[in-house]
């Protein structure tokens, strides 16, 4: 059976659990320049730099990565939000994307397969894909709205380096992830395509939008509706929504996927939006309670958190869904359905 068939197989019997925050988690653990950087011998400051710590601290996502299976967890995210040729340059760490991308996605496997074993419930791990930080439909140059930074082509071997990487430690899918410029998203599609033709098999693509704004758009202006119309060709596993808001706002924006999408969807919020201070207040059972409402309304296929949620949180939502039966994927109506910033539906 294949990761697609196995994951759409668990996903017919119950709402799948996903992880939560991976940032806010290390953030715990207060870690100084010394530890991020480790014997590496970088020329830059590492602290921050998150995905660096599955070659200078793996102990620190590893066990992160076991909070959130212990919690109820059936899918990991990999920790390599940020480990691209793009991001880490902003470290000196360009050289070591693959060994980054490829301990952490070996870490993730290894630790999804020891709990998989003990009670015999598949888990999975996505192998996670961040946006980077530049956008391929906007200028960054208000003088000059035809600028562009990086190009289409570039930013494709970009993701597909990363990719390359995660595949070969053993990742399930390809979790294409905070969305804010959908260009950008099918820059990774088409790298992720590209990966699985090389590999000779299916390589199932995940794709998740974050909004920017509470009207539904994501950054580079594109709808909820408009943006699945730009990236359904790529037949992805999942989609839906993650960051953006805290489940409150996100509400009417589900609403519309699960009638839109003929697709798995998957939903992971952050816990609430962040006080004056950058921090997460929402309790575990206030967000349990929000996504068990879609859940309730059979809008969901995997639920998780973003930003700020903890095992906490995924242990409360894990809990509030459990029984819960799964939403059916619709059939829509055989249409053209092409995307502006606004959806077009042809008429029939």
């Amino acid at each position: 059976m294949t990761a697609r068939e196995q994951f759409n197989a668990e996903a017919a019997k119950r709402i799948l659990i996903t992880d939560g925050a991976f940032g806010t988690e290390i953030q715990n653990w207060k870690l100084d320049k010394a530890a991020y950087a480790g014997a590496l011998g970088l020329g830059h400051d590492q602290k921050g730099n998150n995905d660096i710590l599955a070659l200078t601290a793996p102990h620190v996502p590893a066990s992160i990565h076991r909070a959130y299976f212990e919690a109820g967890a059936d899918i990991a995210e990999t920790n390599t939000f940020s480990a691209n040729r793009i991001s880490q340059a902003d470290y000196g760490a360009e050289h070591l994307v693959r060994d980054i991308n490829v301990e952490s996605a070996r870490m993730a496997r290894t630790i999804a397969d020891e709990f998989a074993a003990r009670d015999g419930r598949p888990r999975f791990v996505a192998g996670a894909l961040g946006p980077t930080n530049k956008t391929l439909s906007l200028s960054p140059d208000v003088n000059d709205p035809g600028y562009r930074e990086i190009d289409f082509d570039f930013l494709k071997d970009v993701y597909r380096e990363q990719i390359d990487a995660l595949v070969e430690g053993g990742v399930d899918f390809v979790l294409i992830e905070t969305i804010f410029d959908t260009l950008n998203a099918k820059a990774g599609i088409m790298a992720a395509i590209e990966a699985g033709v090389a590999l000779g098999r299916d390589l199932p693509i995940m794709v998740s939008m974050t909004l920017t704004d509470l009207s539904g758009r994501n950054l580079s202006g594109h709808t909820v509706e408009a943006f699945w119309h730009a990236v359904r060709h790529a037949r992805p596993l999942t989609v839906g929504l993650n960051c953006s808001f805290g489940a409150e706002q996100l509400r009417p924006h589900v609403k519309v996927l699960s009638e839109t999408c003929d697709t798995l969807i998957m939903v992971y919020p952050n816990a609430g939006l962040p006080n004056e201070l950058g921090e997460y207040d929402e309790m575990p059972p206030t967000t349990a309670g929000l996504v068990g409402e879609w859940a309730d309304a059979g809008q969901v296929n995997a639920l998780g958190g973003c930003c700020g949620s903890t095992p906490a949180h995924i242990a409360a939502m894990a809990e509030r869904v459990r029984g819960l039966t799964p939403r059916k994927v619709p059939m829509p109506a055989v249409r053209t359905r092409l995307a502006g910033l606004e959806p077009m539906t042809m008429a029939a």
